[in-house]
């Protein structure tokens, strides 16, 4: 068989970061290299401080690495693209913007056609049950709905990749698991480049079709897992069906162990 030659989605290669201050130099990310096909759902886990997040930030073009490249479609990241969707730890809306403004917030900033956007805007919300809240406050809505249209919000420009920053972080559990299997759904009918960083084990097994282990500071990754669940069949389970998979508790050790969490630096 031919090696393929397709353009991946991302292409991360031998990133290395380095923070200064006035009182020293800290490396961040050591030699990163890491590809990414188009329409696969990768998840980075790692424990806190490895540079799981920097990494994302510098996949967005927010933040440049102090030597090596990245790529998206084949084009150097040099600054942020409307191609590219980042969603966010906290829903950071803006509690004076209906719900419809802030969804719009991108495509206004962007200079978008707003007729448009204003269209998949409305459509984005009817789909994920927003529909009566459009013209809501912020604070109206729930912590599970606040998230679901911060996600509209980051697919109205209609990015080719899409970026989550540990997006379920501040919900309670029960409203994380309901959450993990809509936003599931929504990438998959989206047909979403995803990469999603987070410390959830559990999330990042039932959501991912691979997962990235990184290790401590400096973040280097340690290895990877193919993830699948053929006694599940043929069909790729919701989140909330992976997690009662056999094959489920199998990833979850292996992945645990090799987290570093014991080690004292």
């Amino acid at each position: 068989m031919q090696p393929s030659t397709a353009i991946p989605a991302v292409a991360i290669r031998d990133v290395t970061l380095n923070y200064f201050t006035p009182e020293r130099e800290t490396l961040a990310l050591s030699n990163v290299s890491l590809d990414v096909a188009k329409g696969e759902f990768v998840a980075i886990v790692g424990s806190s401080g490895c540079g799981k997040s920097t990494l994302l930030t510098m996949v967005s073009g927010l933040l440049m690495p102090s030597r090596g490249s990245i790529e998206v479609d084949g084009i150097a990241v040099t600054a942020p693209s409307p191609r590219v969707g980042y969603m966010f730890q906290k829903d950071t809306l803006l509690d004076w913007r209906t719900i419809l403004d802030n969804v719009l917030i991108g495509a206004e900033l962007l200079g978008l056609d707003m007729a448009r956007a204003r269209k998949r805007a409305e459509a984005l919300l009817a789909r994920y049950g927003l529909g009566e809240f459009m013209h809501s406050l912020p604070n109206q809505l729930s912590g599970g709905m606040r998230q679901r249209a911060a996600l509209a919000r980051t697919l109205c420009c209609e990015p080719d990749l899409l970026l989550l920053d540990e997006p379920f972080s501040a919900l309670d559990y029960q409203t994380r698991l309901a959450l993990s299997d809509e936003i599931a759904a929504i990438l998959s009918a989206e047909s979403k480049t995803v990469v999603l960083v987070t410390h959830d084990i559990g999330e990042a097994i039932s959501m991912a079709d691979r997962v990235i282990v990184m290790s401590r500071r400096p973040g280097r990754i340690k290895s990877e897992h193919k993830i699948s669940f053929p006694s599940f069949g043929d069909k790729r389970p919701t989140p909330f069906e992976a997690r009662k998979c056999s094959e489920f508790s199998v990833y979850f050790q292996t992945i645990w162990d090799e987290l570093d969490l014991h080690e004292v630096h």
